[in-house]
């Protein structure tokens, strides 16, 4: 990996970690609005992550159809951003259960 690409991969995160510090810090004594952020923002993520999987899908179809336009690297990128949001998905998911079931087995 070049040394731009690990430069814009952490400014990307800084400006997360910045966004998400301001909603966190506008959202402080307002204890029940919080999760309607979460909940927005997951389904964000899961129908982004959708999305991709049917674009990957269409441009695949086109692909092996032979339409013009529609070249191999297109489509394995396609694919692989497809595959990398269903992962962190997948992780997303591991991550809420895992939370959940600690939750759960909490004494009270």
């Amino acid at each position: 990996m070049s040394q731009v690409a690990i430069n814009q991969v952490l400014s990307q995160m800084r400006a997360l970690e910045a966004a998400a510090k301001s909603v966190e810090e506008s959202s402080i004594g307002n204890v029940g609005g919080g999760g309607s952020e979460f909940g927005k923002l997951l389904a964000e993520s899961i129908n982004k992550a959708s999305d991709a999987h049917h674009l990957a899908g269409d441009l695949k179809e086109a692909f092996t159809r032979g339409d013009e336009g529609v070249e191999l690297p297109q489509v394995m990128v396609a694919l692989q951003e497809a595959s990398i949001s269903f992962q962190a998905m997948t992780q997303v998911r591991n991550k809420l259960l895992s939370a959940y079931q600690d939750i759960m087995n909490m004494p009270v």
